[in-house]
């Protein structure tokens, strides 16, 4: 059996030479705790490369996926300063396996949270929402996997773009949510497809995080998760999201 160490050290040199490999749950059993595990010690080798976590992303925050998934329960992922994406700082596809780009919401954190907080209670600990784009790369071969392997593969994190902070709304239900490609419509959501309602989605992450060992610190990202599937990045050179009430974000491809 592959160990954890070796699990990381497979994936990470997969993500840094955009060479796929072999899911691991073709060949041997392992659990999510010990996915957990694999996917700390993979963000460590990207801390030793000296890109420290800025962040963290939700997955499976879709009934529909958890569904499709056979899962009943959400994901977290962990965000690297290496992986914000800029106005100075272009997606360079080059660098990706076969991305895929989804609209999200994005909070960003005011205290530092250590504990599980509800729906309402999270509203208290941000201080901004936005509109945001994650890309998600799967380092396994034709981008299959089981949940133990997603999770341990850092849950596809690949990048991420996030637009102006807005102040923190009361609600965050019913908002039009649209993502195109070159300037042509590539998907089209509601905010609602986010586990009913964003704020949920951020109650999962701080129970998650709690639950897992991952520290939730002010001025951290969150991703609450996509409100639709993701598309696959082909020769597009730009991706733009207008979220109604929270603005826009883009970014470009090289």
């Amino acid at each position: 059996m592959t160990s954890i160490s070796e699990k990381a050290s497979i994936l990470h040199r997969a993500a840094r030479n955009q060479t796929p490999v072999a899911q691991f749950s073709l060949s041997e059993n392992y659990n999510l705790e010990s996915a957990y595990q694999v996917q700390h010690e993979l963000i460590q080798l990207r801390q030793e490369e000296g890109f420290p976590i800025v962040g963290i992303k939700m997955g499976f925050t879709s009934h529909a996926k958890m569904k499709q998934m056979g899962v009943n329960d959400m994901i977290i992922g962990q965000l690297t300063s290496d992986m914000q994406l800029s106005k100075s700082q272009p997606l360079v596809k080059a660098d990706c396996c076969h991305p895929r780009a989804e609209p999200e919401i994005a909070f960003r954190l005011s205290e530092d949270i250590d504990k599980p907080l509800n729906a309402q209670e999270v509203m208290n600990y941000i201080d901004g929402v936005a509109a945001a784009i994650e890309v998600i790369d799967s380092r396994y071969e034709n981008f299959k996997f089981s949940l133990e392997d997603v999770v341990a593969d850092n849950c596809s994190s690949c990048a991420f773009m996030v637009g102006q902070w807005c102040d923190v709304p009361l609600g965050l239900n019913g908002l039009d949510m649209i993502m195109s490609f070159d300037g042509l419509s590539e998907a089209e959501g509601s905010s609602d497809a986010i586990l009913d309602n964003p704020f949920e989605a951020l109650a999962a992450a701080t129970r998650l995080a709690h639950l897992y060992n991952i520290q939730l610190s002010k001025g951290m990202i969150v991703l609450a998760g996509a409100s639709t599937a993701a598309s696959f990045i082909n020769k597009t050179s730009t991706i733009n999201l207008e979220i109604d009430g929270l603005g826009r974000t883009l970014f470009t491809i090289v």
